[in-house]
């Protein structure tokens, strides 16, 4: 199995209701799986025969939710090195994390926004290095959905920016969390894609959301990808290229071959781009 996935590719989300359906599934009808290591540090039994059943059939990245790069706590080094044995034991072909805090003396049990200041980039670059240098490996950072800014001394992009060069590491451009955060503070989302730097995006990731109202929509992954943020990840593609491309759905699953369509739009517009 190959240590990389090619540019172009369509992957979709390793979730346990899934795990028999997507065993079954017809040879390339996805190109990768992606799951969150901390759902799986340690599971064994059927679970753990199904997914590394999967993990040996097709190429796996991995999708972080618990490092909280941006938290104030010291990072956990058992948990990294938990991660490491996983990510090599599975041959994950990738490694990704949110560009959030998710623990302040105990877990919070969500993704928070980071202040958008000169500081928090020193501290979250800081942290993202001795990431990746306990897990032996370069990773990504995902731009998150938030719904309230802490500090904005810097513009988003500008921070996020800031913190991909300082910490020498990569983007996972989250193309659904680009078009949320624009409707729900009245930013242009075309001109903050323009803004990421294209030579450091590794993936990207597209998913659904619930319109709340005309100026408010909450990022579920639990609904299908709309029209306009299909229109905006093509305009990505256009914009920097294309990359490996991930399908996101975390509940209210369909039939597989609904979201095998979706993957499929992926290829399209894939196959589309420049």
């Amino acid at each position: 199995m190959a240590d990389t996935l090619p540019g172009r590719c369509a992957g979709l989300g390793l979730r346990r209701a899934l795990l028999d359906a997507l065993i079954e599934a017809p040879a390339g009808a996805f190109d990768f799986l992606e799951c969150a290591p901390d759902n799986w540090i340690g599971v064994g039994g059927a679970l753990g025969e199904k997914l590394v059943a999967l993990s040996s059939r097709h190429p796996l990245s991995c999708h972080g939710l618990s490092l909280s790069l941006g938290g104030p706590d010291p990072l956990d080094a058992d948990f990294l090195r938990q991660t490491r044995d996983f990510l090599d034991r599975h041959r994950a072909v990738m490694y990704s994390e949110h560009l959030s805090y998710c623990s302040a003396d105990g877990h919070l049990y969500d993704l928070l926004p980071l202040p958008f200041t000169d500081e928090a980039v020193r501290h979250v670059s800081a942290r993202i290095r001795a990431v990746q240098d306990a897990l032996g490996r370069r990773i990504a950072v995902e731009n998150v959905s938030y719904y309230a800014a802490p500090y904005k001394a810097l513009d988003e992009a500008v921070f996020i920016n800031a913190v991909l060069a300082d910490a020498d590491c990569d983007l996972l451009l989250d193309v659904n969390n680009v078009f949320v955060n624009a409707i729900n503070h009245g930013d242009d989302a075309r001109a903050f894609i323009a803004a990421m730097p294209g030579e450091r995006i590794a993936s990207y990731h597209v998913a659904g959301h619930f319109d709340e109202a005309d100026d408010l929509k909450i990022d579920t992954h639990g609904a299908a990808v709309k029209d306009d943020v299909w229109a905006l990840l093509a305009h990505a593609y256009a914009t920097h290229g294309v990359r490996p491309t991930l399908l996101e759905r975390d509940f209210n699953f369909p039939p597989l071959p609904t979201l095998l369509a979706e993957v499929e739009r992926i290829r399209a517009l894939q196959a589309d781009a420049p």
